[in-house]
């Protein structure tokens, strides 16, 4: 259980990482500068993804380091599984298909959050996915 919590935090950490970054970028990169590589994506769309990679990489790590609702973690882990299945989906759209390899193992990492946070059936009500 130790082994798979350590596991659990260091895919939770470098997603929070990656995510801050890719999301901040968006959020304060100019417009003109960002414009040519989302084409044909609205600038608003943009920074509104930007916003919500943010708060996903904070709802990732901050409920277990404060311990305050870590049932909240798999639920952004969800989040960005969908920004990440729209960021696919736009790829692939748009046939940069080279571009929908990075937000996929994002996105299967994501998932592997999901699994491993989830309440398991067999502990307590107030058991926490937390604990070492």
């Amino acid at each position: 259980m130790r082994r798979t919590n350590v596991i659990l935090w260091t895919i939770q950490g470098l997603l929070a990482l990656g995510f801050v970054f890719a999301g901040g970028m968006k959020l304060i990169t100019p417009a003109a500068t960002l414009a040519p590589m989302i084409a044909p994506l609205p600038l608003g769309l943009i920074r509104f993804i930007g916003l919500c990679e943010v708060t996903g990489a904070l709802g990732l790590v901050l409920p277990g380091l404060l311990r305050i609702r870590p049932s909240l973690t798999p639920l952004a882990a969800a989040g960005l599984v969908i920004i990440m299945s729209g960021a696919v989906s736009a790829s692939i759209t748009l046939h940069r298909m080279a571009d929908a390899a990075p937000p996929a193992v994002l996105g299967i990492l994501a998932i592997v959050v999901i699994a491993g946070r989830m309440p398991s059936s067999g502990q307590g009500r107030h058991a926490s996915p937390w604990a070492a």
